[in-house]
């Protein structure tokens, strides 16, 4: 249907429809493999906004999506309204309550500057240019997870407009409180939550790169280690292949490397005790371990910040033995025609034990593997899809599950199978039964889709 600015005079920020300036700019986001097409973007400046945008398109009968940075773009607009949140930025700190307000725009970045003055730290993730809310709403696995569980399992309240144009304050013991925190924005817009904050002001962290001849005997040994680490310790090692590019550094041009996370909340001699084994495997690439400020913690990943074409594929894994390890590397180590980047993540410890009231699940699984894959001439979609398939299917024998929050791109061909997927048996329905009740005609369709009952 044309849909008129007009109609939705009076809000604070702007109303774009294609073609007018500043349109296409609201639209870019960090995936650019396919980008949201809608009919109307509202470019919220206050939760007001939202409300309103939403109420509007419910009585239109027009689907809403909602976009800050487009990392995870699953299920990318045709027609609609897309409310682009990237204005809302507030941060305020509670230094007393150790609580932070953080807006529906603001990224992890704004967060930890906000909070580093105290002397505290939120449960950011690797990248602080992410959007801290959409993070935490699909779980927020950190750079502290093993020690302080998901980020979802520190949120205190929600504020959210749900599909009536309702503007919502959300807590514990609320029916919404756990179908937020999980539910992949099907049940409403969160314009900003208060979590919690902890006492942290530095780590000891950095990266271990070992190359190609020691990248098997690396994953076996850190698999072994990881059963006698401490909960303060988190770490992730990426399988990474490297083109031979002159814009990369010479000594990791051509190479399928293993570069190895560290993030420990602990003194550095005890960090450097504790690493002492993974030094141990051989000589390395590169070793910036170090004690380093909280403020610099997106510096331990390093992970790119330019906007670029990808999928990406995840798997909760039980256990991640020799045999699985062997898997993996047969489905997508340096002799796979398709370029995938790797993540083993070690979980465990409070993300165990956290989340009652949440719907972020497969709590059980002890190892994470996410596999990423960028589009380029040679190498597109159709290939990709092949791979990461061989690469979940490689790993059935031991998978649990799958993490929504790390399914990127490829969003044709998300079903409702591969939603479920992402839950522990029961949990779909009990969100399907909500979703009737709050969102009936499926208004907030626009991403990995729990349907209405």
């Amino acid at each position: 249907m044309e849909i008129s600015a007009q109609t939705l005079a009076g809000l604070t920020g702007p109303v774009l429809r294609p073609g007018d300036p500043g349109f296409e700019e609201e639209l870019a986001g960090y995936q650019t493999a396919y980008a949201h097409r809608p009919s109307v973007v509202v470019g919220a400046a206050d939760a007001e906004d939202v409300r309103r945008a939403v109420a509007y398109a419910a009585a239109e009968g027009l689907p809403v999506g909602v976009q800050l940075t487009g990392h995870g773009l699953s299920v990318a607009a045709d027609g609609g309204m897309l409310v682009s949140t990237r204005r809302m930025t507030g941060v305020h700190v509670d230094p007393a309550a150790r609580t932070a307000r953080i807006a529906a725009g603001a990224r992890w970045g704004d967060v930890i500057e906000a909070a580093g003055p105290h002397g505290l730290a939120p449960l950011s993730g690797s990248t602080p240019t992410i959007g801290a809310v959409g993070y935490t709403l699909g779980g927020g696995l950190g750079l502290l997870a093993r020690q302080y569980g998901y980020a979802a399992d520190h949120v205190r309240s929600l504020e959210v407009v749900t599909a009536d144009g309702r503007l919502r304050e959300v807590r514990p013991g609320d029916e919404l409180y756990g179908a937020l925190l999980g539910g992949g924005g099907n049940f409403g817009i969160v314009t900003a939550l208060e979590a919690d904050l902890f006492p942290v002001s530095t780590l000891y962290g950095g990266q271990l790169v070992f190359d190609t001849p020691l990248v098997a005997e690396s994953l076996a040994a850190w698999r072994r280690w990881t059963a006698g680490v401490p909960e303060e310790m988190t770490s992730s090692v990426t399988l990474i292949p490297f083109p031979d590019v002159p814009q990369l550094p010479e000594f990791l041009r051509g190479r399928y490397v293993a570069s190895f996370r560290i993030a420990y909340n602990g003194p550095a001699e005890e960090g450097e005790r504790l690493v002492a084994p993974l030094r141990a495997i051989g000589p390395r690439l590169d070793d910036n371990l170090r004690e380093l400020p909280y403020t610099a913690s997106g510096t331990i990943h390093n992970d790119p910040d330019e906007p670029n074409a990808y999928a990406g594929t995840s798997a909760f894994l039980g256990e991640l033995p020799v045999e699985a390890i062997a898997a993996l590397l047969k489905a997508v180590g340096p002799d796979s025609p398709v370029p995938v980047i790797t993540e083993i993540r070690h979980l465990g410890g409070a993300l165990r034990r956290g989340g009652a009231e949440t719907t972020v699940e497969h709590r059980a699984a002890e190892f994470l593997v996410v596999a990423l894959s960028g589009y380029f001439p040679g190498v597109g979609p159709d290939d990709v899809r092949a791979r990461h398939g061989l690469l979940r299917e490689a790993l059935v024998p031991w998978t649990l599950g799958h993490s929504l929050n790390f399914l990127y791109g490829d969003g044709e061909h998300a079903d409702e199978t591969q939603v479920r997927a992402g839950y522990e048996a029961g949990t779909y329905e009990r969100l399907a039964a909500l979703k009737a009740t709050y969102d009936p005609q499926n208004v907030f369709r626009l991403n990995r889709n729990v349907r209405p009952a």
